[in-house]
């Protein structure tokens, strides 16, 4: 009796399989389109700052723009003394390649001078917001923490012109030198008061400032503290792209009934922000 070809069936079968799957490959062979929405497929990543590093806090400030806001400094007698005061004292920080600070504190006859300056650069870790719109968001929300007066909306004239004075220099930030202190447009807020509308012109109140880095605001408040003798603090802060630099600068005169000059210190605090503005720009 003649025996069934079953195995020649068999083979046909599997021949005709793997012909299926072959024939399917070329169809999964191609890339899933993207689902609508999908923006890591498409979408560019977002522009990286313009700075990569930051100056050195301590060596951003001249000799010169200490000898104008710290009147104290010519005043030391001992070389040595004088060249610690112009070092001043490094802020602590755990990262240099994203904010440095440095804060200076001399003593006159007429008065205890304070100065910080604070560098931050600004970095955004999402790939759909620049480094420099971070830095907006960051800036925008310093300027509102200091509750500029709705008067001072828009710039003055005065603002348009670039810091001046010769006899006058000084950029974010925490003036002092101690942990506790940090640059903050807000730091002395909840034990001051703001500059009296009433009694301060307008161009010198607490304002925007044009012409300074991309943009800038100026604080200037006046705080009796501990003591009769009233102390007045002006603080600048300025962004340039992805960079946010703050400057406080405070005076407290050695009389009691003393009481600091507005225009000339918020002519130093100014002088000093462009200066830094300047050496970033270099």
């Amino acid at each position: 009796m003649q025996r069934k070809a079953y195995v020649p069936g068999i083979a046909a079968l599997l021949a005709a399989l793997l012909a299926g799957c072959t024939g399917g490959s070329g169809s999964n062979s191609r890339a899933a389109d993207p689902k609508p929405g999908d923006v890591s497929v498409n979408t560019p990543a977002a522009q990286p700052g313009k700075y990569r590093t930051l100056p050195e806090a301590c060596a951003a400030v001249s000799h010169d723009s200490l000898d104008s806001l710290l009147p104290g400094i010519k005043q030391i007698t001992d070389q040595d003394q004088r060249d610690t005061a112009y070092e001043g004292h490094a802020t602590l920080t755990y990262d240099t390649d994203r904010r440095v600070g440095c804060g200076w504190k001399v003593e006159s006859t007429d008065a205890t001078d304070h100065l910080g300056v604070d560098f931050e650069r600004v970095v955004s870790y999402d790939n759909t917001v620049s480094d420099d719109s971070r830095a907006e968001d960051i800036y925008a929300t310093e300027e509102t923490a200091a509750n500029l007066p709705e008067a001072s909306a828009s710039a003055t004239p005065s603002d348009t012109a670039s810091a001046t004075g010769s006899a006058t220099a000084t950029p974010s930030a925490t003036p002092s030198t101690s942990a506790s202190s940090t640059p903050s447009a807000s730091s002395t807020s909840s034990a001051s008061t703001s500059a009296d509308p009433s009694q301060t012109p307008a161009d010198l109140q607490p304002r925007k400032l044009s012409g300074l880095g991309d943009e800038a605001f100026l604080d200037d408040k006046l705080n009796s503290g501990s003591s009769t003798a009233q102390q007045r603090t002006v603080t600048v802060v300025f962004r340039t792209s992805n960079v946010i630099v703050r400057i406080e600068y405070a005076e407290q005169p050695t009389a009691s009934t003393g009481t600091p000059d507005s225009e000339e210190m918020q002519d130093k605090a100014r002088n000093l922000a462009q200066k830094l503005v300047d050496r970033l720009n270099d």
